[in-house]
């Protein structure tokens, strides 16, 4: 295990006295920071000219500017903003491709010291031991990582999809009573299975319920929400407009407000916080946060980006921030250790500019960023990662001989596609009639189509291939896949010939998971994904640079919806069609549809 983790300061049952003998001026703290305006997010205030003591990694006192007369360590803010740590109350760590370890340089680098990740991809993947890996990585973390146990793994059922892992309500209570950490129930996505009764849905509820642990939730609709709040779901991540997010906040639901960067399907913040700005509803049950953020993404965007996009739609840059810090550690009871700056919490601190940006951050009262660079004490802490078990890195299982593209159609057929539109969130089902052609090209370029296709990869079926035909996605060359097909986590390509997608399968196979654009039969950009198929073993900023690269091919091979909206083509719990590996999905009926009917 590093040094530098959340186990490496004590628990403040054991630092009371101590404490209280700095705060009182009778012991000396390790460090003073002066030279300081201090962010209040008790008081929604930004207090001039105060200072900072901190012993033992916690917070003793805020005082006024030359309060302290000792000889400990200074550090001179040279009048910035001292704000604690911002608190992330909803993330996925595998969306950014990178380790709990690796995670944690871009969130440092951000101002965030404190995430609750729900780990559901993993479990999607390798069931519980793959979470219990992810619990062991962000143990060794130089961040405070707390789990939100994944939910609804598989999103609907075997009859739907194949998925690597099944979540019941059994394995469910017994990750709750193993793992101190895991302090929520993760987003309870089959939205329509608990607001209709389902058995299994609410049994995982219960299993969170009887043990006082929260819920949170994934819903979209508002005729949903009154069940989904007396299903015991108190927040959710997904208010779209300012009517659902209203609708949310009087049925009892915490809202954590979504940034998400501007060219992905994210970006739901500016049309939710509508809710205060215009319904003049409070901000006091209302958090912000990123759910879904790649590697390039997480450094560019971080949650500091997400409370500079709350401050530009109205909000104060103290009340911003306590959106961001505060009201997340309220949300799952921890505001006694994080989120504000008051004694006894801990030292995770923030130096911000006037432009409300992170120059410094302290974790645990170590100093981890400074100007904006990781420190080196950081760099060395980064230097050695948790080592996945050797069975996560051999997860894409697949037989020989798998066929990516349907048989030609000898007679005239009404095709179901799937319309992809940006955002790229909700799909479209579209009907089009094919007159029979020559070859497929004909078809593609009649009515906008390309291929896509996904592969069962967890070696629990005789290689389940399920066709189907995109509309609007505009690939107007070569293929691009994806091992991160959501949620089960197939692969997913997308191609106008079976020669370039077939290469795009291998390249997966070989690399045992990754995403990657492929042109006239060569790898033309990949990020490898060798963890669960998910994960990338090398350091944040690495995988930034590939997936740069990735994101130039992307767009020249002429995808019209961003890769993560891609990702989402096979996630059975959003209207209005899916594909999965076991077919066409209708949302929300649940039922599979051909790929062709009669004319």
């Amino acid at each position: 295990m590093g040094s530098l983790t959340r186990f490496s300061i004590q628990p403040l049952s054991a630092m009371t006295r101590r404490l209280a003998a700095v705060a009182m001026g009778s012991a000396e703290p390790d460090l003073v920071i002066g030279g300081a305006r201090v962010l209040s997010t008790y008081s929604e205030r930004i207090l001039p000219e105060r200072e900072v003591w901190i012993a033992g990694g916690r917070i003793a006192a805020v005082k006024p500017a030359g309060s302290h007369k000792g000889s400990a360590k200074r550090y001179d803010a040279k009048g910035g903003i001292i704000a604690p740590g911002l608190v992330d109350p909803h993330i996925h760590i595998e969306s950014s491709m990178v380790t709990a370890c690796a995670y944690a340089e871009a969130a440092l680098l951000n101002g965030t010291t404190t995430i609750f990740c729900d780990s559901h991809e993993i479990g999607n993947v390798m069931d519980v031991a793959g979470v219990e890996a992810m619990l062991e990585d962000a143990r060794e973390a130089p961040l405070s990582i707390f789990l939100t146990v994944p939910s609804t793994v598989p999103a609907t059922s075997p009859q739907l999809e194949t998925a690597g892992g099944d979540l019941t309500p059994d394995k469910i209570g017994a990750l709750f009573d193993k793992w101190p950490e895991a302090v929520a129930l993760g987003e309870k996505m089959d939205f329509v299975q608990v607001a209709m009764g389902d058995e299994r849905s609410h049994a995982i509820l219960a299993a969170a319920l009887q043990r006082g642990r929260p819920v949170s939730g994934h819903v979209y609709g508002r005729e949903f929400v009154s069940a989904y709040a007396a299903s015991g779901v108190t927040d959710t991540h997904e208010a779209i407009d300012r009517e659902i997010a209203d609708d949310m906040l009087e049925a009892g639901i915490w809202l954590f407000l979504r940034g998400g960067p501007p060219t992905t399907p994210w970006h739901s913040l500016p049309q939710a916080i509508r809710t205060i700005t215009e319904l003049g509803a409070s901000h006091k049950r209302i958090a912000v946060c990123t759910d879904d953020r790649d590697a390039d993404d997480l450094l560019l965007f971080g949650l500091d980006w997400v409370v500079r996009e709350a401050i530009k739609a109205g909000m104060s840059p103290e009340k911003a921030w306590s959106m961001g810090s505060l009201h997340g550690a309220t949300r799952f009871g921890a505001e006694g250790e994080i989120g504000g700056l008051g004694g006894g919490r801990r030292a995770d601190l923030v130096l911000l500019d006037d432009a409300m940006k992170p120059v410094n951050t302290w974790y645990g009262g170590e100093l981890v960023v400074e100007g904006g660079k990781i420190t080196p004490l950081l760099d060395h802490e980064l230097s050695t990662r948790y080592r996945y078990p050797e069975a996560a890195y051999h997860t894409v299982k697949l037989p020989e001989g798998l066929k990516l593209t349907p048989e030609l159609p000898t007679e005239p057929v009404t095709v179901n596609a799937i319309r992809t539109e940006l955002p790229g969130i909700t799909l479209g089902h579209e009907k089009i009639r094919l007159e029979p052609a020559n070859d497929w090209q004909g078809h593609f370029d009649r009515h906008g189509l390309c291929f896509v296709t996904v592969v069962e990869r967890h070696g629990k079926s005789d290689g389940n291939v399920a066709h189907g035909l995109l509309s609007n996605f505009a690939l107007g060359r070569g293929a691009v896949a994806s091992s991160v097909g959501h949620d089960s986590h197939n692969i997913i390509i997308a191609g106008v010939n079976e020669a370039d997608m077939q290469v795009a399968l291998r390249a997966i196979q070989e690399t045992q998971g990754g995403v990657c654009v492929v042109v006239d039969g060569k790898v033309s950009a990949m990020v490898e994904l060798p963890i669960a198929g998910l994960l990338s073993d090398k350091r944040v900023t690495e995988v930034a640079e590939e997936m740069k690269l990735l994101k130039k091919e992307w767009e020249a091979a002429g995808c019209s919806i961003p890769y993560m909206g891609f990702n989402l083509i096979p996630l059975s719990v959003i209207p209005e069609i899916r594909i999965t590996d076991k077919g066409l999905v209708l949302v929300p009926q649940m039922e599979i549809a051909p790929l062709f009917e009669d004319a």
